[in-house]
C-alpha cells in the first residue's frame, strides 16, 4: 500500500469523486490500513480481555464466518498456520470455551468445530460499539451507496484471497 512519500509524488489532480473526495490507490491505502489498525485495536483488546492469542480471535472469526462447518484442516489452509499451531489454538479454543468440537456421525475422524453459544454471546457484548459504529456510518449512506461499498469490499477480499505471502 502506499506511503506519505506517495501522497506527495501523486500526479497533479488526483483521481476524485463526484463530492471531491480523493478515490486514487494512495487514499484507499491510507483509509483502509486505519479501518484495519482500529478493528485491530479492538481485536486485540478481546484477545487480552479473554486470554486469547490473536491468531485465536481469526479462528474465531473464520469458524463463525464459514459457510459450511469448519474442519481443522481447513482451518490451518485459512490462517496459513501449521498443523501443530492450529492445534494449539482449536485447544486453546477450547479450554476458554469458545469453541467445541463435534465428530462427524457418518465419519467419526472428521471434526467440526462449532463457536459456543455462550461465547458467541461475549463476543456479542464486547463487540457492541464496533455494531453501533457500523450502524452509524451505514445510516450516512443511501442503500445505493451501501451496495456499492460491498460490492468493492466484496471484490477486495477476492482479490486479496489471490495474493499470497511475501507476493510482489
Amino acid at each position: 500500500m502506499g506511503t506519505a512519500n506517495d501522497g506527495q509524488q501523486r500526479a497533479a489532480g488526483p483521481e476524485s469523486g463526484a463530492d471531491g473526495t480523493p478515490t486514487d490507490l494512495y487514499s484507499f491505502a491510507v483509509r483502509l490500513r486505519r479501518m484495519n489498525g482500529e478493528i485491530n485495536r479492538l481485536v486485540h483488546g478481546f484477545a487480552a480481555e479473554h486470554g486469547l492469542h490473536p491468531t485465536d480471535i481469526q479462528a474465531l472469526a473464520a469458524i463463525m464466518d464459514a459457510d459450511e462447518p469448519m474442519t481443522p484442516g481447513r482451518l490451518r489452509q485459512h490462517l496459513g498456520l501449521t498443523s501443530g499451531a492450529v492445534t494449539a489454538c482449536v485447544d486453546r479454543l477450547e479450554r476458554a470455551g469458545h469453541i467445541r468440537r463435534v465428530r462427524e456421525s457418518a465419519d467419526r475422524r472428521v471434526v467440526h468445530l462449532h463457536y459456543a453459544p455462550d461465547a458467541r454471546s461475549a463476543a456479542r457484548s464486547y463487540f457492541r460499539p464496533l455494531a453501533a459504529a457500523t450502524e452509524a456510518a451505514r445510516a450516512q449512506f443511501s442503500e445505493a451507496e451501501l451496495a456499492v461499498v460491498l460490492r468493492f469490499l466484496t471484490a477486495m477480499n477476492e482479490e486479496l484471497g489471490t495474493v499470497g505471502p511475501g507476493a510482489r
